[in-house]
């Protein structure tokens, strides 16, 4: 008895050892939008990362009142691509509590960048589109939305 009760107590001592002054992963998954309020982002689980696409345009039309669409895109075959649904987050893997490194697409451009993303609290997400290797960023703030 006295056996058990010291391999439980070791159990307990050993997990609280590995939780002891880390908090628990929040998760990522839900809808965010960025910091203009212009464009909400859903945010899913992929495997042992997350991905991301566009889930909401405050202004969804062009000028000519048909839908947006790619129309940056280094690629000519993609422009015609509505901005509706595309995949902006791409093979973001953890790298870290919290923390996630891949890709971003930026439909302003048409280009993809180095990204990070980090989960500042449960309604923050900080996401950074890099160049140069990682040596140059530009940081952006989403929000938890609904």
């Amino acid at each position: 008895m006295i056996r058990i009760a010291k391999s439980a107590a070791a159990v307990a001592f050993a997990a609280y050892l590995t939780t002891a002054g880390h908090s628990f992963a929040a998760d990522p998954a839900g809808v965010w939008i960025n910091r203009e309020g212009d464009t909400k982002i859903r945010v899913t689980r992929c495997g042992e990362g997350i991905c991301g696409a566009v889930a909401w345009l405050g202004d969804p039309n062009d000028a000519q009142g048909k839908p947006k669409t790619d129309r940056h895109n280094s690629d000519a075959s993609k422009r015609g691509r509505r901005l509706m649904g595309l995949a902006v987050l791409i093979g973001m893997r953890s790298n870290g509590p919290d923390k996630w490194e891949g890709q971003i697409y930026n439909a302003d451009d048409g280009n993809t960048y180095k990204s990070y993303v980090t989960l500042a609290n449960n309604n923050t997400m900080n996401v950074q589109g890099c160049v140069l290797g990682g040596l140059i960023c530009k940081s952006m703030v989403w929000t938890r939305s609904n």
